[in-house]
């Protein structure tokens, strides 16, 4: 089992390398290995091009993306959990989960008393949302956005289903927002970005391939299909471009792997499993965070060990901070609040659920969340114009 390379080859040390690289202070981790701050800031802008799921093996598998992979330059890790909620936060603001603090798609915030999910900004049950109490979605989290630790202007480009959403404005900081409904619009509002005089950086986020994987399965055709259509964008966008002395980088935030149905772990399943929880799982189907009741951490450990067999493997959540699972230095003052006692680590291409009275159940083919190199490794394609 690999855990990400915070020491030079990861998510967060791409952004130390940009941070340096456009005029900001010193980062508190190593630039990264594949790309140090001085190529950087050889060019008048950079692009960060973030495609949701876009994993390294996925990629190297389809060699028709003939762009894309021309311009790979090799593979990083994400962060831990790989997975959006945690690894776009650390595009937004520079920090990895350790820093940051945000631990999974379903994040218990003790301070809220409830089950988050951090992204919509809604509850899983009981407690707040950002919108229906008036949170203040900037003071909850307390990240300094990645364009208030640089030295250029800096622009935020996103779908416009998520471009005002309250999560998205807490990480704005000075940048500018500019949204779009296609992905022809997507290219149209880069490039006149792009176009204009001066130097800036731009943060650009595409989630279409992502779910795509959800929906019909990361190996499917139509994700197939979906790559095709970014490697033409990809082309595409380096073209109109020529001559602005731009730095583009594509990246993402975590692969994915398709879930096998036999290795499906249903709570429903699991009585004497869900009867020692004192909370939903929190986290994410390939890496969940149980809260025990008191006592129940032997119990536990004999019940996963005994029943779960291949399919899962318990750690005791601190053992994730001291081994560096979410990153170096520094640590957050609510993080370990946030892991619960236990972490279920899902192997294979296993995943773990629970469903509460007033969900709605379905079905996700693709997951995300593990360890697994699928999972965890992400390319870097860099080209100039």
């Amino acid at each position: 089992m690999r855990l990400p390379d915070y020491q030079g080859g990861s998510i967060v040390n791409l952004m130390a390398s940009l941070q340096v690289g456009l005029g900001g202070l010193d980062h508190p981790y190593p630039q990264l290995n594949l790309l140090p701050a001085d190529e950087i800031s050889r060019h008048r802008q950079v692009l960060l091009w973030i495609i949701d799921g876009l994993g390294f093996n996925f990629l190297r598998s389809h060699p028709d993306a003939v762009n894309l992979n021309r311009e790979l330059r090799g593979a990083m890790t994400s962060v831990f959990p790989p997975t959006t909620a945690s690894a776009v936060t650390t595009f937004l603001t520079g920090d990895a989960p350790r820093q940051h603090g945000l631990t999974g798609w379903f994040t218990y915030f003790r301070e809220l008393g409830s089950v988050f999910a951090v992204l919509p900004g809604v509850a899983r049950f009981g407690g707040p949302s950002y919108s229906a109490c008036n949170l203040d979605a900037a003071k909850l989290l307390g990240h300094t956005p990645f364009s208030d630790r640089i030295g250029v202007d800096a622009y935020l480009i996103s779908p416009s289903s998520i471009s005002g959403s309250d999560f998205n404005r807490a990480h704005l900081g000075r940048a500018e927002g500019l949204s779009f409904y296609s992905m022809e619009e997507m290219l149209s509002v880069t490039v006149n970005v792009l176009k204009t005089p001066g130097s800036r950086y731009i943060h650009l986020y595409w989630p279409e391939l992502d779910t795509i994987g959800h929906r019909v399965g990361i190996q499917s055709e139509a994700a197939h299909q979906h790559l095709l259509l970014l490697d033409q964008a990809f082309s595409s966008l380096l073209e109109r471009i020529q001559g602005t002395d731009t730095l583009v980088i594509l990246c993402a935030d975590h692969g994915q792997v398709d879930a096998s149905p036999d290795e499906v772990l249903d709570l429903d399943n699991h009585t004497d499993l869900s009867e020692m929880l004192v909370l939903p799982l929190c986290g994410e189907p390939r890496a969940a965070y149980c809260y025990l009741r008191p006592g129940c951490e032997r119990a536990f450990d004999d019940y996963v060990l005994d029943k779960l067999g291949n399919l899962a493997k318990a750690y005791p959540s601190q053992q994730l901070i001291d081994e560096n699972w979410f990153g170096l230095g520094e640590t957050h003052p609510n993080l370990s609040q946030r892991i619960g006692n236990r972490l279920l680590l899902m192997q294979s291409r296993a995943i773990i659920r629970d469903w509460l009275a007033q969900e709605r159940r379905f079905e996700m083919v693709g997951v995300h969340g593990g360890l697994s190199d699928d999972e965890l490794y992400v390319p870097l394609i860099m080209a100039t114009a």
